[in-house]
């Protein structure tokens, strides 16, 4: 799939407008932020929601370094992640937990939680500003929480499906 996000249907032709939407903000996200290299959103229960393309970069320029096999390994990871933070601060009587960080010597992963408990997944390079990333991670939230419904995510998983 030539650059943009994936996932649910390229070009989001047949998709509600709140899909779309989303496609939108997640594209921006890419788009927007230097040092991006790959989006997932993953639902609660750790279903590919919505995606970047790891293989692409967003303008259609060619490759980009991202997760070694897909998106779905973004997927896996931040499902992977949350559930492990989630887990800890439940022990540690922490409460929810609102943004995990794991920094690596050749890149990022940011994760961040989304109201109805689903996770946003940002890969970055190593160079990247972290409050710019925690910035558009938080925009999406905030305007990704409230439409995030049952029905939505349900319309999202199959057109993930429906590309495979």
């Amino acid at each position: 799939m030539p650059g943009g996000v994936a996932g649910i249907g390229g070009v989001g032709y047949g998709l509600s407008h709140e899909a779309r939407n989303l496609q939108w903000l997640l594209t921006d996200v890419v788009e927007e932020v230097p040092g991006v290299r790959s989006v997932a959103v993953v639902s609660s229960d750790g279903l590919l929601l919505l995606s970047s393309d790891p293989r692409q970069r967003p303008d259609g320029g060619g490759p980009v370094d991202g997760p070694r096999h897909s998106s779905a390994d973004l997927a896996t990871i931040v499902a992977g992640l949350g559930s492990l933070t989630t887990g800890a601060a439940s022990l540690m009587d922490g409460g929810p937990v609102k943004q995990t960080m794991v920094a690596m010597e050749e890149g990022s992963l940011f994760v961040m939680t989304i109201s109805d408990g689903s996770l946003l997944g940002v890969h970055t390079a190593p160079d990247c500003d972290m409050s710019v990333v925690a910035y558009h991670m938080a925009l999406f939230v905030g305007r990704a929480g409230h439409v995030l419904t049952p029905e939505l995510r349900r319309e999202l998983r199959q057109s993930v499906e429906a590309v495979r």
